[in-house]
């Protein structure tokens, strides 16, 4: 699954965030913000019931 990243710079460090499923992370660069984004997404996913990671599959089916 991919998903989408907003980058927004925060004085001397970045948010990542991704809107598809409303996780976020932060890190002192571009490059950690995004690898501390994806360990927050892969622990997100992980705590999801099989019914909720359905319902993002068919969002993501559903982007144009």
């Amino acid at each position: 699954m991919g998903f989408s990243v907003v980058i927004i710079p925060e004085g001397k460090s970045f948010s990542a965030w991704s809107p598809d499923v409303d996780v976020a992370s932060q890190g002192k660069t571009v490059k950690d913000a995004l690898a501390n984004l994806k360990e927050a997404l892969e622990l997100h996913l992980d705590c999801l019931s099989s019914r909720e990671l359905s319902e993002i599959r068919k969002r993501q089916e559903n982007r144009l």
